[in-house]
C-alpha cells in the first residue's frame, strides 16, 4: 500500500488479489474477487491501520493486557478471566458453521499477514515492548465478547441490592435510568414519504465511550456478491451494526434488554472437592483452576477460576459468592452468522432473516430498501424466566429463577417515522431500566418539523442540544423564598434558559454548576448514608456502584419520586442555589468546562481534546456525569446517514478518524468536524478515489 503505510499488495496465496483504495479522509475502500478474499482484506488492511488498537483488544479479551500496560488493567484481565472470555470465544467458533468458519478465518489470516507491518508504523509497540502475536482463529468472536460482556450492565444489580437493603424493597429501582455504565444510542427512520427524493432516510450515532483509536471503523468491503459500506468494529470481519448495501441499509441502538443473570451461590468444601448448591436440591461439582495475571512493572496475581453449572464465578469476597449466565457461554454462539448475511442482504426481508440468528448484544433494528421496505424489530437472544432475575442476584440454589426457554423478538410497523433512543418502546417487554424519553420524544418533535428532509438536513438532528431533563430541578425555583440578592439574580437568569446545553451557553455552565451542588448536597442527605461508602467488591464493577454518579443520572427521578419522604429536595435545592449564587456562577461558554476525555490505552499528555456541546438527555448525548464531572468520556462514536435514494449522498463521521496511528495524516482529522456535528461524505465513485499502488 502507500498513503498511509508505504506497502503494495496484490496476490495472497489461496486468497488471490485485492484492492486498497482511499478517499478523502483515508477511509479504506477494499475490493477482492470473492468474499473470502475480501475478508481477508478487510483483516490485513485493518491490521496496518490500526495493529496497536488490535493487539490490545486481543489482550483485554485474554485478560492479559496488563503484561505491556501495567496495573492499572490487572482489574480488568482479573475479570476477563473469571468470566471466561477467551474460553466462551473458543466454544462458541468450535460451533460455527463450516462458511462462517471460513470467513472468520480468512480475516484472520489477513490480521496476522498486516500486523507486523502495522506494527511497525506504530511506536507504541516499542514503548510498552509489545510484540505482536498471530492471532487464532477465535480471536475476532473474544473480540466481540469482551466488547459487550458489559454491554447490558448486568452490574446495575449490585447496585439494586444495595439500594434494596439501604432504603427497602420498594426503592429497588429508584435510580433507574440511563445510569454511567450504559452504552446507548440515537436512531431514526424517516419514510419516503417525508423525504425530499421519496426515499427511505436511516439516521443516528452510537453511543459509548470514546476511544482512541475509535471503536467504529468507517469502511467499504466490495465483491461480485456484495458492495456494502459502514462501521466495522476493529477485530471484527463485517459491519455488524450499521451498514449500507446500496438497496438496503440497517443501523442499531441497544435495546436496554436485560439478559444476563446473577445468582447468588452456596458452595461447600474445597479445592477439587468444591461443590454448588444446585435449583434441584443437589450438590454439583464446581470447575476450578488458577491462572496468572503477569503485571507489568508489578507483581503477578494469580486468578482462581470457577464455574458453577449457572456460570462463571465473578464475585467472590467473604460469605458472598456470585455467578454470571450469559446467552453466548450458554448456547455457544455469538450470532457471527448474522455478520456475513447482513453483507449479502438485498432488501428489507434480507435483513430481517440475518438478524434472526443475532446474539448479543440485544439490539433494536431499524432497516430500509430502495423498494420502500422498511422494519423495525428488536434482534437478540434474551432467556425466559422469572421477574426477579432482571432486577438483582438471585438464589442458584431455588428452582423459581431457572431459565426457561428464549423470549420472542418483538417487532412492529413503521407508522409516521421509527425512533429509537433507549427508551421505553419496543423493547420494553424484554428490560427493566430505559432511557428517559427525552431524546426519542426531541427527535419526534425535530422530525415532525418537516416532511421534505435530505441527508445533509439529519445533522441539525444530530446537533440537537434541548436538555429536557433540566425542567424538574428549575420547576422547583419559582417557589423558593427568602433568597439572597444574588440567588434571586440566578434564579432569574436560569427561568429565562433556553434550556440548550449549546457550546456557546454560558447559562448552560451556569445550570451545570447548580446541578452539580444539587447532586452533591442530594447524596450527602442522612437518607442515603448507607449507600455512600466507597464500593466494595472487584474493581470493575465500581463504576456502577458510586452514590454521587448515581444520583447525578436519577436526578430528574429523585426530584419528584415519593419513595424518600425524609429527603427534603426543596432545602437542598435552596442551599444549592445560594451555594452556586455565593461561590459566583461560571461564566465561561459550555464548551469551555465541557471538554471531551477519551479512553486511551496509553493516554496522550499532550493531547488537547475539543469542547463539546450536549449532555446526556440531549440528541447530543455528549454526556457530563452530573455531580462529578463537566467532562464528558461518552458520547457519539459515530455519525451516520444512510440515504436509500442514492448511497452516494450517504454522510458519515467518527470521532477522530480511520487511521489508529497517533500522528498520522488522518488520526484525528475528522475530530474537528465530529466535535460541530458535521458529518463527511460517503464516496463510492472508484474513480474518486486514489488506489494504493500494487
Amino acid at each position: 500500500m502507500s498513503s498511509a503505510s508505504g506497502e503494495s499488495v496484490g496476490a495472497f496465496g489461496e486468497y488471490g488479489t485485492y484492492e486498497v483504495y482511499r478517499d478523502p479522509w483515508g477511509i479504506p475502500h477494499l475490493r477482492a474477487a470473492d468474499a473470502l478474499g475480501l475478508a481477508y482484506a478487510q483483516g490485513r488492511v485493518t491490521a496496518f491501520d490500526r495493529a496497536w488498537q488490535l493487539e490490545v483488544e486481543r489482550h483485554r479479551a485474554q485478560g492479559s493486557s496488563a503484561s505491556f500496560l501495567g496495573a492499572d488493567s490487572a482489574a480488568w484481565d482479573t475479570f476477563a478471566r473469571q468470566c471466561r472470555i477467551d474460553d466462551t470465544a473458543r466454544r462458541c467458533h468450535a460451533a460455527l458453521d463450516p462458511e462462517t468458519a471460513a470467513w472468520v478465518g480468512a480475516y484472520v489470516d489477513g490480521v496476522n499477514d498486516g500486523l507486523t507491518a502495522g506494527a511497525a508504523r506504530d511506536e507504541r509497540f516499542a514503548r510498552t515492548g509489545l510484540t505482536p502475536t498471530p492471532w487464532e482463529p477465535w480471536v475476532p468472536l473474544a473480540v466481540w465478547t469482551a466488547t459487550h460482556i458489559l454491554f447490558a450492565g448486568f452490574a446495575t444489580k449490585l447496585w439494586r441490592e444495595r439500594v434494596a437493603r439501604a432504603l427497602g424493597e420498594e426503592a429497588v429501582t429508584l435510580f433507574a435510568t440511563d445510569g454511567p455504565g450504559t452504552a446507548g444510542s440515537n436512531g431514526w427512520l424517516v419514510p419516503g414519504d417525508r423525504t425530499a427524493t421519496g426515499a427511505a432516510i436511516i439516521a443516528g450515532d452510537p453511543h459509548r465511550f470514546i476511544e482512541d483509536p475509535g471503536v467504529y471503523q468507517q469502511m467499504r468491503i466490495s465483491c461480485p456478491e456484495y458492495d456494502v459500506l459502514g462501521l466495522a468494529v476493529p477485530g471484527v470481519p463485517g459491519l455488524a451494526h450499521f451498514g449500507h448495501s446500496g438497496t438496503a441499509a440497517w443501523a442499531i441502538t441497544n435495546a436496554m434488554a436485560d439478559y444476563q443473570d446473577l445468582y447468588t451461590e452456596r458452595l461447600r468444601g474445597e479445592g477439587p472437592t468444591l461443590e454448588a448448591l444446585g435449583p434441584d436440591g443437589g450438590w454439583e461439582a464446581v470447575a476450578r483452576h488458577t491462572e496468572t495475571v503477569t503485571v507489568a512493572g508489578g507483581a503477578d496475581i494469580e486468578v482462581e477460576v470457577l464455574e458453577t453449572a449457572r456460570g462463571p464465578v465473578v464475585v467472590r469476597e467473604g460469605e458472598e459468592t456470585l455467578s454470571l449466565r450469559y446467552p453466548p457461554r450458554v448456547r455457544r454462539d455469538l450470532g457471527f452468522a448474522a455478520l456475513p448475511a447482513l453483507l449479502r442482504a438485498r432488501t428489507v426481508a434480507d435483513i430481517d432473516r440475518a438478524l434472526d440468528g443475532w446474539a448479543e448484544p440485544v439490539n433494536v433494528v431499524h432497516a430500509a430498501d430502495s423498494a420502500g421496505g422498511l422494519l423495525h424489530r428488536v434482534a437478540g437472544a434474551v432467556p425466559l424466566r422469572d421477574p426477579a432475575n432482571r432486577l438483582r442476584p438471585v438464589p442458584a440454589w431455588d428452582q423459581r429463577y431457572v431459565w426457561q426457554d428464549w423470549a420472542p423478538t418483538p417487532a412492529e410497523p413503521v407508522q409516521g417515522f421509527a425512533v429509537m433512543a433507549n427508551a421505553r418502546g419496543i423493547a420494553s417487554p424484554l428490560g427493566v431500566e430505559f432511557a428517559p424519553p427525552h431524546r426519542a420524544n426531541r427527535i419526534r418533535e425535530l422530525l415532525s418539523g418537516s416532511r421534505d428532509w435530505s441527508p445533509k438536513a439529519m445533522a441539525d438532528v444530530h446537533a440537537d442540544t434541548h436538555l429536557a431533563s433540566a425542567e424538574p430541578l428549575l420547576a422547583l425555583l419559582p417557589a423558593l423564598d427568602d433568597l439572597s440578592p444574588a440567588a434571586q439574580a440566578l434564579r432569574t437568569r436560569l427561568l429565562a434558559w433556553d434550556r440548550h446545553m449549546a457550546a456557546d451557553s454560558t447559562d448552560a455552565t451556569v445550570f451545570s454548576a447548580l446541578r452539580t451542588a444539587v447532586v452533591r448536597r442530594l447524596a450527602a442527605d442522612p437518607v442515603f448514608a448507607d449507600l455512600a461508602g466507597a464500593p466494595t467488591g472487584p474493581e470493575v464493577f465500581h463504576p456502577w456502584l458510586y452514590l454521587v454518579p448515581r444520583v447525578g443520572y436519577a436526578l430528574e427521578g429523585l426530584l419528584t419520586t415519593s419513595l424518600l419522604p425524609g429527603l427534603d429536595r426543596v432545602a437542598h435545592v435552596r442551599a444549592a442555589l445560594e451555594e452556586t449564587a455565593a461561590t459566583g456562577a461560571p461564566d465561561t461558554p459550555w464548551a469551555e468546562v465541557h471538554r471531551l476525555s477519551p479512553w486511551s490505552a496509553l493516554p496522550d499528555p499532550e493531547a488537547r481534546w475539543p469542547g463539546l456541546g450536549g449532555d446526556h438527555d440531549c440528541v447530543n448525548a455528549a454526556s457530563s456525569v452530573p455531580g462529578f464531572t463537566d467532562l464528558t468520556a461518552r458520547a457519539s462514536a459515530a455519525r451516520y446517514v444512510w440515504d436509500l435514494a442514492r448511497r452516494e449522498d450517504s454522510l458519515w463521521a467518527v470521532p477522530l478518524g480511520a487511521d489508529g496511528v497517533t500522528g498520522s495524516p488522518h488520526h484525528r482529522d475528522q475530530l474537528p468536524l465530529w466535535a460541530r456535528c458535521e458529518l463527511v461524505p460517503v464516496v463510492t465513485d472508484w474513480s474518486r478515489l486514489t488506489k494504493e499502488s500494487i
